[in-house]
């Protein structure tokens, strides 16, 4: 079995494969000060109580955007499954290529989106992630990673008007039933939700017409789901849609890495 991890800022995300078949995700907090030991410790329960062996996993494979804690999921799949865990990163076979300067700057989270998401609609897209920011990824009919859009994340600037604002409460973000607030929470809410949703569809109209007409959009990261439902332009939400990248760059990959 093939242990797939995606080390974002807000959580770790892990997943689970035989062969093609997802067998089980799981999401952790991720904490940087966290160690090698804890990290083991809670990857250990993780799959014993979901009743797998340890001794299944064959292979894993490391996509991290936190750097602290890249060498700390190394030494824990060493310890743990006694594998040398294959990093996303420059040199590896991903099926994309990279058109931005330079290459390296881009996320490995993002590179990996764009795998899943071509994979999945075999054309130009653009891959709408919601996590600790906002990103946009572009990939053209060719299979060319041709850049994108970060904003902030839902969470992250809500989070940022509530501590500037003194008198504004922390709200959770959901979809309220009107536009129009009546209350402080429900306006909040609203500028939150219905002002992402216009920000997706307002920037995914602007890269298509850069990119190309057709190109489909595909949602994956926390609010995917209830933004899609709202948005004009999502068309796929694809909350496995990393995992599933990083299972079809390890398969490109594996005999490399043996």
């Amino acid at each position: 079995m093939l242990l797939a991890i995606d080390v974002g800022n807000t959580n770790v995300t892990l997943g689970l494969f035989s062969g093609e078949t997802s067998l089980g995700s799981w999401r952790l907090q991720t904490v940087s000060a966290r160690t090698t030991d804890e990290y083991a410790l809670l990857v250990r329960r993780l799959l014993s109580d979901a009743g797998f062996e340890l001794s299944q996993v064959a292979d894993v494979i490391l996509a991290s955007v936190v750097p602290a804690l890249t060498p700390v999921m190394h030494l824990m799949a060493e310890r743990v499954f006694s594998v040398r865990a294959l990093e996303v990163g420059p040199g590896l076979k991903t099926g994309i290529s990279v058109h931005y300067n330079p290459p390296s700057d881009v996320g490995a989270d993002r590179i990996v989106n764009a795998v899943g998401a071509r994979a999945r609609v075999h054309g130009a897209c653009i891959v709408v992630d919601f996590g600790t920011a906002t990103t946009f990824d572009c990939v053209d009919a060719r299979g060319g990673y041709r850049g994108g859009t970060i904003a902030p994340g839902v969470d992250l600037a809500v989070s940022a008007l509530v501590q500037a604002a003194a008198r504004l409460p922390r709200v959770d973000i959901r979809r309220p039933e009107r536009a129009i607030g009546r209350t402080t929470v429900e306006s909040i809410q609203s500028g939150a939700f219905f002002g992402y949703v216009a920000l997706v569809d307002g920037l995914v109209s602007r890269l298509r017409a850069e990119l190309d007409p057709a190109a489909r959009v595909l949602a994956t990261g926390g609010l995917a789901g209830p933004i899609a439902a709202e948005s004009d332009s999502i068309e796929i939400v694809a909350e496995d849609l990393t995992l599933e990248g990083l299972r079809l760059i390890h398969s490109m990959n594996a005999k490399a890495n043996r």
